[in-house]
């Protein structure tokens, strides 16, 4: 399978850019409203809590990329905390689930504010189908390579970075740096739930570790591409979410929750900065949309490879990366197509805590002395998403419960495949270094 991958082919910028380029894709422009729905008043804030519980996450991420750079990444890091079990592969699929979920999560984002382009509904139909539209371009320039990828995350993200920011510095200047989302109290909970959509909107920095074996001197630069990211998009985050609430009061950022950043562009910038906002807005969800597709096509290979999921390549010539770049973007055109953007949101959100809970727990387990980890920094990163996992649970219950029962069968689902897969194809211990039970 190593052949499969070009070492050095992703520079420290082209990494940083594919990190920022998935985060700023969904989380500013698909998660700005959902995230204010919940945390009400204090969204702002929410975004920071997220930075910071993501920081802690991060660090278990750095120190076994650092140690073990490889194209699985994740895959990688649950393999050798469990070994070839079925928790592993279980655990290792739900990240991946949940990177698709995020995929379908930007590309109906890309529809929405297409479409308020043209003063268009944001609940036509025409919004699955402008997603998948946009799934099938981050297929054609993923299938023609990993430099293209690069260069095109690069050139994406400068724009798309300096032109929010911008945008950010505008609307608050034009506001006359006054917050006008003010009233209505989420309360705690509210607030505590908001952060597990926050942690979403900067979980794309996993997306550097997937791709760790072909980052030039991974070693040192997959760590530092990451905090690169996680601060930048910390920045930006900020920026604009004091930008929406100094231009909007809190009822007409809820109203506009799946275009907030286009709405407030309008009263801020006028009709320019509107058009100005969606125009950065397909930049920014193309981007971060190929940068995902990237990353999850080849943790999924990964997989295959490690004999932890089952494949076929259904007549197609090609490799097995060319078979899952495939499938990962079937996935994410089918739940674009069915699924709304809140949803979309929370079933991300589920997958991805849960994975990573699992994720610090085998490395406090089993790798924290190999690799040098501090266990008081694992154990906080379990405490956190532990926390933030239950209030988001608990506010959906009250507000969607069928979301929380697709969340748990979904889950228990791609445990049992799993379950039943590794049954019937035994993958010994000493065919994966560093296997654990």
């Amino acid at each position: 399978m190593a052949d499969a991958y070009r070492k050095n082919s992703i520079t420290l910028p082209g990494a940083v850019a594919m990190g920022t380029g998935v985060m700023i894709g969904a989380g500013i422009f698909a998660l700005t409203g959902q995230i204010a729905e919940l945390a009400g008043p204090l969204f702002p804030l929410s975004f920071v809590v997220g930075a910071i519980v993501t920081g802690f996450s991060a660090y278990t991420y750095i120190k076994m990329s650092n140690a073990y750079p490889s194209a699985g990444g994740i895959a990688m890091i649950l393999e050798k905390a469990y070994g070839p079990t079925t928790v592993a592969a279980g655990a290792s699929l739900l990240m991946a689930l949940s990177m698709v979920i995020n995929e379908s999560l930007v590309a109906r984002t890309f529809g929405t504010y297409t479409l308020r382009a043209f003063g268009g509904d944001a609940d036509s139909i025409l919004v699955p189908v402008l997603g998948v539209g946009l799934i099938v371009l981050a297929y054609l320039v993923n299938a023609s390579g990993t430099r293209s990828v690069g260069l095109v995350s690069i050139v994406m993200a400068v724009l798309k970075v300096g032109g929010i920011a911008l945008f950010g510095v505008s609307a608050l200047w034009a506001s006359g740096m006054t917050f006008e989302a003010t009233g209505g109290d989420a309360g705690a909970t509210g607030f505590v739930a908001s952060v597990a959509l926050s942690i979403l909107a900067f979980k794309g920095f996993t997306t550097i570790t997937n791709s760790g074996a072909e980052v030039t001197d991974p070693h040192r630069n997959v760590g530092r591409a990451i905090v690169l990211s996680i601060v930048i998009c910390a920045v930006v985050y900020l920026l604009i979410a004091f930008a929406v609430g100094s231009s909007l009061p809190l009822d007409r950022i809820l109203a506009a929750k799946d275009y907030a950043l286009a709405e407030a562009a309008q009263p801020a910038l006028g009709q320019t900065g509107f058009y100005l906002t969606v125009a950065l807005a397909l930049v920014a969800t193309a981007s971060g949309l190929i940068a995902s597709v990237f990353a999850v096509s080849r943790m999924l290979a990964m997989l295959t490879d490690m004999k932890m999921i089952p494949h076929s390549h259904f007549g197609m010539p090609g490799t097995i990366k060319d078979y899952t770049l495939v499938y990962t973007v079937v996935i994410a055109s089918f739940l674009a197509v069915f699924f709304d953007l809140g949803r979309i949101a929370s079933l991300g959100a589920f997958f991805y805590l849960v994975m990573d809970i699992m994720i610090h727990w085998g490395v406090f387990r089993h790798l924290r002395e190999e690799i040098g980890a501090r266990v008081w920094v694992l154990l906080t990163a379990i405490l956190l998403d532990a926390v933030v996992l239950a209030a988001f649970a608990a506010m959906k219950w009250q507000s969607d419960q069928l979301i929380v029962v697709i969340g748990l069968v979904g889950m228990a689902l791609v445990f049992l495949f799993v379950r039943v897969f590794l049954a019937r194809n035994l993958v010994r211990e000493d065919d994966h270094d560093h296997g654990r039970c």
